[in-house]
C-alpha cells in the first residue's frame, strides 16, 4: 500500500492536505508555492487511487462564477498503529490516515527486558486490530532515549536499561507488520506538527517534562533528528548544579534538577522523608512548605534556562510545554517564565510559551503519525515492506 506518485510535488501536496485540508486547489498552490498545473498533476493520481476526494464548493463562496472545489484526504484509506513504551506500561492506538484515534488500549509491562517488551507489544497490537485489517499500513513504536529511526535501532534507553537493540526488526518479526521506531518526543512533535499546536507554523519546539526532560524541534515543516539522532536533548544541558547526578552519568544536567525523579529525590532530602512521593511533594508545596517549594523553584529555573537556550538557538514561533510533569507546572511556572525572559536574547523573549497537557495516548498517536510519514515520505535508509 503506497501512494501512486512519490514525486516531491505530490508528497508536498499530500502533506499539505493532511495538515490543513480540506483545501481548494488554489489554496494548495498558495500554501505550497506550486503552480496550478503542478497541483493538478499532483492531485490527479491521488484522486484516481482514492487517496483524496473532491467535496464541493467552500462554505460561503458566491454561487456566481466558476466554483472552487475542495479536495480532502480520505481518512479511511489507510490505518496506522502507534505504541508508546514507558517504564511500566504500553499505550497503543489505531488511527486513520489523519491520525484520528479509532481504538486505544493500554497494558502493563510484565518486565523491562527486550523479549518481554516485544512480546507485550505483539499482544497489544493484536488487541487493537479489528478482525480484518486490510487497510493497515504500518506500526510506529516510540520510547525515550537515543533512538535511530532510519536504522530501527535503540542505541540506549536509560529507563529501560537497553543498549544496542534492533527494535524495529524484532517487532516486525513478532507482529508481521512493517515497523518504524522513533524517540518518543520527536514522534509527539511530528503529531503536533501535522495535527496539533504546531500545525501551520514555520518553526516550533516541544519541551516535555516528566521522567526525563526532552525537546522536539520542527523547522521548515520537518522534525529535526540530527546527524546522530540526538537533536533536542535539552535535558542534558548543563545548568550548573554540581550536586545533582544525571541518569546519563554527568552532573548538573537539567534533567538532574527538573525531572519528576529529580524533584522527588530533592524533596525527600529537603523533608527527610525517604518515602515521599511526587503527589506528597506537590501537596506540601501547595501547603506552603518552603523547603519543598524551593525544590520546585530550582526546577523552574533549570527549565527556564533550557527553554531560553532553545529560543536563542532556533528562534521558534512557539514553544509547547507538555509531558506528565505539567500537572504540577503551576508550582514552577513563574520561575520558568522569569528565567526564560531573563536569558532569552532580544526578540527571542517574545516566543510564545504554550502549556499543553497531553496524555500518553497522544504520545502513542505520535507513533502512528511517524508511521504515516513512511507512507508520505518513505525512508531511504531502511526499507520496510508494508502489509
Amino acid at each position: 500500500m503506497e501512494l501512486p506518485n512519490q514525486a516531491p510535488a505530490a508528497a508536498l501536496v499530500f502533506q499539505t492536505m493532511l495538515a490543513h485540508g480540506p483545501l481548494s486547489r488554489a489554496e494548495i498552490g498558495r500554501r505550497t508555492g506550486l503552480s496550478s498545473g503542478a497541483v493538478t498533476k499532483a492531485t490527479a493520481p491521488l484522486l484516481d487511487d482514492d487517496w483524496i476526494v473532491e467535496l464541493g464548493r467552500p462554505a460561503g463562496e458566491p454561487v456566481a462564477g466558476r466554483p472552487a472545489t475542495l479536495v480532502a484526504v480520505r481518512a479511511e484509506r489507510a490505518q496506522f498503529l502507534g505504541v508508546k513504551i514507558t517504564e511500566d506500561e504500553l499505550f497503543g492506538v489505531l488511527t486513520d490516515l489523519t491520525a484520528t484515534p479509532l481504538t486505544t488500549r493500554r497494558s502493563r509491562l510484565p518486565a523491562r527486558d527486550v523479549a518481554s517488551v516485544v512480546a507485550a507489544i505483539a499482544r497489544l497490537v493484536r488487541a487493537l486490530l479489528p478482525a480484518e485489517a486490510t487497510r493497515l499500513h504500518s506500526l510506529g513504536v516510540t520510547l525515550s532515549g537515543d533512538v535511530d529511526g532510519p536504522t530501527g535501532a535503540v542505541h540506549h534507553s536509560p529507563f529501560l536499561d537497553w543498549h544496542g537493540v534492533d527494535l524495529a526488526r524484532l517487532v516486525e518479526d513478532a507482529t508481521g507488520i512493517a515497523t518504524v521506531i522513533e524517540n518518543d518526543v520527536r514522534a509527539l512533535t511530528a503529531a503536533e506538527q501535522w495535527f496539533g499546536a504546531g500545525a501551520g507554523l514555520a518553526s516550533f519546539a516541544l519541551v516535555t517534562i516528566g521522567a526525563g526532560i526532552g525537546c522536539g524541534i520542527s523547522i521548515g515543516g520537518r522534525v529535526v533528528s540530527g546527524a546522530h539522532g540526538v537533536s533536542g536533548e535539552i535535558g542534558h544541558l548543563p545548568v550548573g548544579a554540581p550536586d545533582r547526578v544525571c541518569t546519563c552519568g554527568n552532573t548538573g544536567c537539567v534533567e538532574a534538577v527538573a525531572s519528576t525523579r529529580a524533584i522527588v529525590e530533592q524533596a525527600r532530602q529537603a523533608t527527610g522523608d525517604p518515602a515521599l512521593s511526587m503527589d506528597d511533594a506537590v501537596r506540601l508545596a501547595h501547603e506552603g512548605d518552603q523547603a519543598v517549594r524551593t525544590v520546585f523553584t530550582r526546577a523552574g529555573e533549570a527549565l527556564g534556562l533550557a527553554i531560553a537556550s532553545v529560543a536563542n538557538l532556533i528562534g521558534p514561533e512557539r514553544i509547547i510545554i507538555s509531558g506528565e510533569g505539567v500537572a504540577s507546572y503551576d508550582l514552577f511556572a513563574d520561575q520558568t517564565r522569569q528565567t526564560f525572559v531573563r536569558h532569552a536574547f532580544g526578540a527571542a523573549a517574545e516566543c510564545e510559551l504554550t502549556v499543553r497537557p497531553l496524555p500518553f495516548e497522544e504520545w502513542a498517536r505520535g507513533g502512528a503519525a511517524v508511521a504515516a510519514q513512511t507512507l508520505v515520505a518513505p525512508t531511504k535508509t531502511r526499507r520496510v515492506t508494508a502489509l
